[in-house]
């Protein structure tokens, strides 16, 4: 296992071939304490790093890389490269079945076919429901994250494809059950949004409209990070389970005990 440094989330880096990195060190909580740095980090899929971005990657001290992506984001992106020391644990949260035929038709479709999939309130409509059954029906696999985190499992870096979306969820779960605040998990979230981290949208199609500016504003709901997509996430626990507490307790398993060995391992000592 490589050693740990001491990490600035302050330190944002240039990587070439990873999208959307970053520390989440330094989110405050709701009783006054905040995110260690260099414990928690999320990005994009690592698939195509650089030897450079690799080498840094390596500075980090890292246990685990946890790999939200499923065997059709694999297949299309390649798997991520091996980090000496380093633990992958692929946890699929989305089927590479479900919705398949619908991505299939924003890489390859025509004009018409994107209009009718995505226009008005579709593509949004599509993403809401999205994180809704991420956060319903994925809730072993995010019990299973949560207990590796408390146990041994930091310093870790959470990812999907995007580093938005199912990492996105995954991250605001982690931070949620240590009691960082819910505005600022959002504001982490949503850098997800600026320029240098958002995915490359990929198409195959040759037509003279494939990237037109038409197309690029429908397809811009599945590619954004919205608020209202987290709060969607958010809205479910406390409309299926009560209460996030309830939610921890009841859906992930999580005793008062792991809980307080989540805190421990994510966030600074009370001064």
């Amino acid at each position: 296992m490589t050693q740990e440094i001491p990490h600035s989330p302050s330190t944002e880096p240039e990587l070439t071939g990873v999208r959307n990195f970053r520390d989440v060190g330094g989110l405050p909580t709701v009783d006054g304490l905040r995110v260690r740095g260099g414990r928690l980090f999320r990005s994009g899929h690592l698939a195509h790093a650089s030897a450079a971005d690799a080498a840094f990657l390596g500075t980090l001290g890292l246990h685990t890389v946890f790999d939200f992506r499923n065997a059709g984001d694999q297949k299309l992106e390649g798997p991520d490269i091996a980090l000496p020391g380093v633990r992958n644990v692929n946890i699929p949260l989305t089927d590479p079945a479900d919705g398949a035929e619908f991505w299939k038709m924003v890489r390859d479709g025509d004009l018409d076919e994107l209009r009718a999939a995505l226009s008005g309130t579709r593509g949004a409509d599509r993403m809401i429901a999205s994180y809704r059954e991420v956060v319903t029906q994925r809730t072993a696999e995010h019990s299973r994250v949560l207990h590796a985190l408390a146990e041994d499992s930091v310093p870790a870096l959470m990812h999907c494809a995007a580093g938005k979306d199912r990492a996105g969820i995954s991250i605001a779960v982690a931070l949620l059950a240590v009691g960082v605040e819910r505005d600022a998990i959002e504001a982490d979230y949503l850098k997800s949004n600026a320029p240098h981290r958002r995915y490359a949208v990929r198409r195959t199609s040759t037509s003279a409209d494939a990237m037109s500016p038409e197309v690029m504003e429908l397809l811009s709901p599945l590619f954004d990070a919205r608020a209202d997509y987290l709060r969607a996430a958010f809205d479910t626990i406390e409309s299926t389970w009560g209460s996030p507490d309830r939610y921890f307790r009841d859906a992930l398993k999580l005793t008062d005990e792991t809980r307080e060995k989540l805190r421990g391992q994510l966030l600074e000592s009370a001064a």
